[in-house]
This record gives C-alpha cells, sequence and structure tokens, in this order.
C-alpha cells in the first residue's frame, strides 16, 4: 500500500517486530532511508538478523511508536500495531498467542491506544502530503477511519486484505496542517 503512494524520501516502519515490513520496503521500493522501529530488544535483535540475511539497508533504532522521530521528518509511515484487547488476547488459538507476546497484540481497553496514537503522532512526523498505512482489527476498521477523518487526515480510505476483510488503512496528512 505504501509502496503506491510514496515512491521515495524517508519512510519507517514503526513497531517493526522482525523487520520484515521495512525490508520488504527496502528491497522493492527506492526510498533515501528506512527507519525501522520497536521498543523490544529482542525485537530488533532479530530485525537486525534479517537485515543481515537480506543486506537490506534499513537502520534500526530502539523506542516506543513514533518518539524516536523528529517532526516532519518523513514521507511514509507504516504499522502493524498492537489492536486487541486484553479479552480477545486471551481467547486467540496458541497457535498465535504462543508465537506473539502480549505487548505486539495488546493496546488498551479498547485496542486502539496505539493506533489513536500513531494517528496523532503520525500528524507530527509526516511532512504534508505523506502517507500513513496501519494494519487494522476487522472490528474496529470504520471506527478508525472516522478517528482519521476527525483528525483531518485526508484521502481516508480503508483496504481489504485477501480474504476480503477490511483490515488496512491508508490516508495522507492533510496539507493544511
Amino acid at each position: 500500500m505504501l509502496l503506491e503512494r510514496v515512491g521515495g524520501g524517508r519512510v519507517a516502519d514503526v513497531g517493526t517486530g522482525s523487520g520484515c515490513i521495512a525490508l520488504s520496503l527496502a528491497t522493492e521500493g527506492r526510498y533515501e532511508r528506512v527507519i525501522a522501529i520497536d521498543r523490544s530488544p529482542a525485537a530488533l535483535a532479530l530485525a537486525a538478523v534479517n537485515r543481515e540475511l537480506v543486506g537490506a539497508p534499513v537502520t534500526l533504532v530502539r523506542g516506543d511508536l513514533t518518539a524516536p522521530l523528529r517532526s516532519r521528518s518523513l514521507d511514509g509511515l507504516v504499522s502493524n500495531p498492537p489492536y486487541l484487547t486484553a479479552t480477545e488476547y486471551s481467547d486467540l488459538d496458541t497457535s498465535v498467542a504462543g508465537w506473539e507476546p502480549r505487548d505486539a497484540l495488546v493496546s488498551g481497553d479498547d485496542g486502539l491506544d496505539a493506533t489513536i496514537r500513531l494517528l496523532h503522532d503520525g500528524s507530527r512526523v509526516l511532512r504534508s502530503g505523506g502517507w500513513i498505512a496501519l494494519e487494522l482489527d476487522v472490528n474496529r476498521a470504520a471506527t478508525v477511519a472516522e478517528l482519521a477523518r476527525t483528525r483531518e487526515w485526508e484521502a481516508v480510505e480503508v483496504r481489504a486484505d485477501l480474504f476480503g476483510r477490511e483490515r488496512y488503512l491508508l490516508a495522507r496528512r492533510s496539507k493544511s496542517t
């Protein structure tokens, strides 16, 4: 999604985990710089191994969401943030919960804490006209799209995954803010 909208410049993968999205952006895009951010040292260690295997120029940074980024420093921001409630996490099949740390999946009482922060902070770190792409929980897609619109994001679009479920938000930072 981000590759369609942002052809160059600087992009960040927030909550990179293993680094697969950042590495894909670095190998498939034509970006000046790709930054991969995660607060977990273990995740960044795995991303470093994967970066070596792929040989892609990705900068790994430890930090919480967009905190390490300067204002107006990016052309694109992508994230697969935590988006479940604690109850939803406890109901997950062990094949999922056994592979993903709780902190990578749970985001507050309504599952929206990280997503709301990314919409807010995305306005700070993206240049005018920059794009944000977020993975969403299918049950919260409409809510997140409305939150984006009320936070002055433009061209807000929810896209479906391969199974036809609304799972991704794409929006452009308002040129007027």
